[in-house]
């Protein structure tokens, strides 16, 4: 059975290691208690989202991003493609018509 808040665990340590971060360092700064956020990071409790976007701004991460490297994870781990981040043609048309809608030739 795959466990969501063990992903998002996996996840977090994963982006305060790379950050070079203490757990106490990020507990800190995202005002959690340091046991609360190791079990975060263990996988043994779930996180609430005002924890998460704490522990998100304390990484200096955007929850987006975290969430999506998550998702990604998921997907794996259910035995689903994971698809390359790439915009199809004509949403990358739309994207740069909103852009700068002065280039646009409609």
């Amino acid at each position: 059975m795959i466990l969501v808040r063990q992903e998002i665990g996996e996840v977090l340590r994963d982006f305060r290691l790379q950050k070079g971060r203490t757990l106490r360092q990020v507990a800190g700064r995202a005002s959690v208690a340091l046991g609360y956020l190791s079990e975060v990071e263990r996988g043994q409790k779930e996180a609430s989202s005002e924890i998460l976007a704490s522990v998100a701004d304390a990484l200096d991460v955007p929850i987006s991003i975290i969430m999506r490297e998550v998702g990604d994870r998921l997907s794996v781990l259910e035995g689903l493609q994971v698809f390359p981040d790439v915009v199809p043609d004509d949403l990358a048309t739309l994207e740069e018509d909103l852009i700068h809608p002065e280039l646009s030739l409609r």
